[in-house]
């Protein structure tokens, strides 16, 4: 079965939350957790006669995205009402673009693993209203919980032009970071701030035919492990059926599927509705969405650098590696204060090692941002320079860094209230290694010897030293002395 010829077909399409106050069609408050049914109005309950009013920063969020996927931005749009029925749905429609979304036609670059970058056309960038949430878990009913109805949701759709399961993945991620670079979503998955829908079919070539499979939507996947799991079991299915009954691509509705997190299989849900079952028409209690050049150019200017290019950046200016890089840029607040820092001086990797292994932990604990613990980009850079030059040790660096977030004391000065200064002076250190050379006779031997012995010995001397000194020597220069004189044989 593995040795078959075929091709992974996906396109993907998003639901982002956007981060506004209020939600897209009333003044109701977007808190996440509140109380069930307390954030709810007549426009939002659906009560007749409620008029909704259209949300301008959600819209101008919207537009800003589709901007930052290269998309073309429509000069007019309008609202649809799509026609369904569900509990959750109190107005028995959801306001939605149809045929003129806010942006369409663009692209996104996604990294790939060896270093490469794979763009992925995007088809769609429309704006919507979510629904509520239905609760099962309480008994033998259910409950409907109406505080995210009217919820501002950004759907975007991709061509089909993702060939794997990592793939999608890695898109996911991109277009995480990119909205968290934008500020237009906290992208938060726990939250359920990001649902993706995969759909997914094979392209399978035997005795010189192609055969396509029919597609399936697996639907509301709120993890980047549920996506990737998902997809490439979907996959193996979707093969598995075809060798066993040679079933391909029909006319007619395709299958909504969902995701078993715990037996890690896709299970039937539904047929799904094409676009003529939701009836979609033109909602008549909204006026359509006209973007002027002025409007246009306002929004354009809220554009910022964007997540791959900062990275690329950071490894073509910076030296840093792939990975480096990709963790800084994982955040906006850490990937700027790091930049920041590198610009007031000092060597780009010590901070970097200085921003990632110890800044992100403590900000971490404290749960903040590693820009808020109260270090400014000058101190970080000073304290990088202090390690560059020899005064402190890196595992001096990390002591003094955690300082730094309780002190507004310059790095110089809590390093000297600690005795963390290391000693550089040749003239005093070579008094105490000789000290250690005549006290450890049998060792100096071991070292002078040349065999596997060598390097131990080395290292116990070198440890010695650093004993006598209660870790304040320079160790560059402890070993340069040491070296000097084992070679000399003393």
């Amino acid at each position: 079965m593995t040795n078959i010829d075929y091709k992974v077909i996906v396109g993907l399409e998003i639901h982002v939350q956007l981060a506004t106050r209020t939600k897209m069609f009333c003044g109701c408050e977007l808190i996440f957790a509140a109380e069930p049914n307390s954030r709810v109005c007549p426009v939002c309950l659906g009560l007749p006669g409620a008029l909704p009013v259209m949300n301008k920063q959600a819209v101008e969020f919207a537009i800003l995205t589709a901007l930052s996927l290269n998309c073309k931005v429509a000069e007019f749009t309008k609202w649809d009402r799509k026609s369904y029925y569900y509990p959750d749905l109190p107005k028995n429609y959801q306001i939605s673009q149809y045929d003129l979304p806010i942006g369409s036609t663009g692209f996104i670059e996604i990294p790939l693993p060896d270093g490469k970058v794979k763009k992925i056309r995007i088809r769609r960038v429309h704006l919507e209203e979510d629904a509520g949430k239905n609760i099962h878990s309480e008994g033998n009913f259910s409950q409907v919980d109406l505080n995210r109805a009217g919820t501002p949701l950004l759907e975007i759709v991709t061509e089909p032009d993702i060939n794997s399961a990592e793939e999608v993945r890695l898109l996911a991620i991109e277009l995480q970071r990119i909205v968290r670079f934008l500020g237009v979503s906290e992208a938060d998955m726990q939250k359920g701030h990001m649902r993706f829908e995969p759909n997914v079919n094979l392209h399978i070539k035997k005795d010189n035919n192609e055969y396509k499979t029919p597609i399936t939507e697996i639907k509301n996947l709120n993890s980047f492990k549920a996506l990737e799991k998902s997809v490439a079991f979907e996959a193996q299915r979707q093969l598995a059926e075809f060798l066993d009954s040679g079933k391909v691509m029909q006319s007619g509705n395709k299958k909504t599927l969902g995701w078993d997190d715990i037996r890690e299989v896709t299970v039937l849900q539904r047929e799904k509705e094409e676009a003529h079952d939701y009836r979609y028409f033109p909602d008549p209690d909204l006026v359509p969405v006209v973007v002027n050049k002025k409007w246009l150019v306002e929004i354009k200017t809220k554009l910022c650098e964007l997540p791959l290019t900062m990275q690329n950046r950071f490894v073509s200016e910076y030296g840093l590696s792939d990975y480096d890089a990709g963790v800084l840029t994982a955040d906006k607040a850490a990937a700027e204060f790091f930049d920041n820092t590198v610009k007031a001086g000092g060597d780009a990797k010590r901070i970097c090692n200085l921003v990632t292994q110890t800044g992100l932990k403590i900000a971490n604990e404290k749960n903040c941002k590693v820009s808020q613990l109260g270090i400014s980009p000058q101190k970080l850079a000073e304290l990088a320079k202090m390690v560059e030059a020899g005064q402190i040790s890196a595992t001096a660096s990390v002591t003094i860094f955690e300082k730094m977030t309780q002190s507004e004391s310059a790095p110089q000065q809590i390093a000297e209230s600690l005795n963390l200064l290391q000693k550089s002076d040749e003239g005093e250190l070579e008094k105490i290694v000789d000290e250690v050379i005549a006290a450890n006779p049998q060792a100096v031997e071991d070292a002078k010897s040349g065999d596997k012995k060598s390097k131990k010995a080395n290292g116990f001397l070198m440890g010695q030293v650093m004993q006598k000194t209660k870790g304040t020597a320079n160790p560059q220069v402890v070993a340069k002395i040491l070296s000097s004189k084992l070679n000399k044989g003393i």
